[in-house]
């Protein structure tokens, strides 16, 4: 129970609330909050809220996903809080946000934060939170300085871009000698990870127990954020963290996610299967996130069907050799077909494989090499059920490929896929190529695009809206600095040494090498 005096805080997800349920990092922020006698928070969603303060001290937003921040200005002015961070007083609350879409690049966001949490919570939360508490009936200015003191947090009204005469950004500098150049996202490296604090039957995983049992991955695939803004990988141990989380959970539910980007290469992760396999999983349902196709065994097929699984989710970037080798995928063919039989060995009904198009030097022939491998699959594994999931590649921050531009191409090769594959009798689930195209500008936009999210507030699910936006401010801008156009932010390729968006924030590894990555995957030696 908050106790009286307690800090007057909002927690806010910009999405329903069956999918901020489900979300782990929604969930850690909020129990880290809610456990705190002083502070008192509620909730938000975009479909409903918990009883509302009558006035809000600290309002805080999770985003995961790049195409759910424009939602920010709705659920601020729901709040009747002002959306640029510049007009708000002393007597507005102060406005944080975190979660991995911020860590990378919270810079088209950035004019309606005040702080921006930068990486792991475990820590930062509550060095942030009892920052907040003690600084109460502060100037708001004093208070965000005192706040960029913090190690991870970025107080984005501290730092300044400027530009060249073509428009090209080409520095990020604090505004005074007092405020650190840059700011160094923050790492836990703990022995515990996340699991549930809610498991609820109005999630939109019903009923779950989620379990993080890794955190980042070994792999380094040259374009996932989930590998290189995370590192290092980090494996809490079996005994003292990982089975203690799942008792936890199923003393209040009978389903148990294992979350992770790689789960199966946890060093004690067959252990932990063995376990979930004897009496302690009795009655279970157990599902795991994608899984490395290379560790796909008949024990781990066999044991997920036994415990309720119908299907085994496997990230395969592209059926070629070639391209694989390129995106550091160290995976074979004969790995994937490989782990196609298991699954249908095991018992396992079904086979979800993840793909892209669109790759730095993808070609036609690579394309049609991933439909020819699901054909293949049709073949060798009749009467397991196929799907391809498929998605444009976006450039991310902190990535080797950041600087690599979305291909047109891609569009094309998305139908293409459609075409083969089809008529097969393989699913084919194709993300939007057109919304790609909106978070890529969002992944790899900087502070100019903030008024263009101002504008078509209301109108972001139009994707139409976005482009007319940015067309029209570039006509008419608002202030000295126009913003680039689509095709600069969207599709251009950047040159490695040139000043980012996000320069002034650094993830794990730095600029020289991931430039030293690129180059070793799109340059290989003979």
């Amino acid at each position: 129970m908050p106790a009286p005096g307690a800090l007057r805080a909002v927690l806010a997800f910009p999405s329903t609330y069956s999918i901020g349920i489900t979300s782990l990092g929604f969930q850690m922020v909020w129990a880290t909050l809610a456990l705190r006698p002083d502070i008192d928070v509620r909730r938000l969603f975009t479909d409903q809220a918990d009883p509302p303060h009558r006035s809000i001290e600290l309002f805080g937003l999770s985003l995961s996903w790049e195409l759910d921040g424009p939602v920010l200005l709705d659920l601020l002015e729901g709040q009747r809080i002002p959306l640029w961070s510049h007009e708000r007083s002393d007597d507005d609350p102060l406005v944080f946000g975190g979660g991995p879409v911020l860590t990378a690049n919270p810079e088209p966001l950035a004019p309606f934060f005040d702080v921006v949490l930068l990486g792991d919570g475990e820590e930062l939360l509550p060095e942030f939170l009892d920052a907040v508490v003690a600084s109460r009936g502060q100037p708001r200015p004093q208070r965000l300085r005192q706040l960029a003191r913090i190690e991870g947090v970025y107080v984005p009204a501290l730092y300044s871009p400027t530009y060249d005469a073509g428009g090209v950004l080409s520095a990020i500098d604090p505004i005074d000698g007092e405020v650190p150049a840059t700011v160094r996202k923050r790492t836990w490296r703990g022995n515990s990870l996340t699991q549930s604090a809610v498991v609820t039957p109005e999630a939109a995983w019903p009923s779950i127990h989620m379990v993080e049992v890794v955190r980042s991955c070994p792999e380094l695939c040259r374009f996932c954020l989930a590998s290189y803004l995370t590192l290092p990988f980090r494996t809490p141990t079996l005994a003292d963290s990982l089975i203690p989380a799942v008792q936890r959970g199923l003393a209040v539910t009978d389903r148990l996610g294992l979350l992770g980007a790689s789960v199966t290469q946890h060093p004690q992760f067959d252990e932990l299967l063995q376990w979930l396999d004897g009496p302690a999983g009795d009655g279970v349902r157990l599902s795991v996130s994608s899984v490395r196709a290379a560790t796909v065994t008949a024990e781990l097929t066999r044991i997920l069907a036994r415990r309720g699984s119908r299907s085994l989710t496997i990230a395969i970037e592209s059926g070629s050799e070639r391209l694989r080798q390129v995106v550091n995928k160290k995976l074979s063919g004969e790995a994937i077909v490989e782990a196609a039989a298991q699954a249908r060995a095991g018992g396992l009904s079904g086979l979800k494989l993840y793909g892209m198009v669109g790759l730095p030097t993808e070609t036609d022939d690579d394309v049609e090499a991933t439909a020819a491998l699901l054909l293949d699959l049709r073949r060798r594994t009749p009467g397991l059920r196929l799907s391809l999931g498929v998605s444009t590649f976006v450039p991310k921050a902190h990535t080797p490929f950041q600087w690599d531009g979305v291909r047109p191409e891609a569009e094309a090769r998305l139908q293409r896929l459609g075409k083969r594959l089809k008529p097969k009798g393989i699913e084919l689930r194709p993300e939007s190529y057109g919304w790609s195209l909106v978070q890529a500008l969002l992944s790899r936009g900087d502070r100019r695009l903030a008024p263009l999210i101002v504008a078509i507030r209301g109108r972001q699910n139009s994707l139409g809206a976005w482009k007319q936006g940015l067309r029209r401010l570039r006509e008419e801008p608002p202030a000295a600095e126009p913003p680039p156009s689509w095709d600069a932010i969207v599709h251009a390729p950047w040159t490695p040494g040139q000043v980012l968006p996000w320069s002034h924030l650094h993830g794990p590894l730095p600029e020289a090498t991931l430039i030293a990555h690129r180059q070793a995957s799109l340059n290989p030696v003979a």
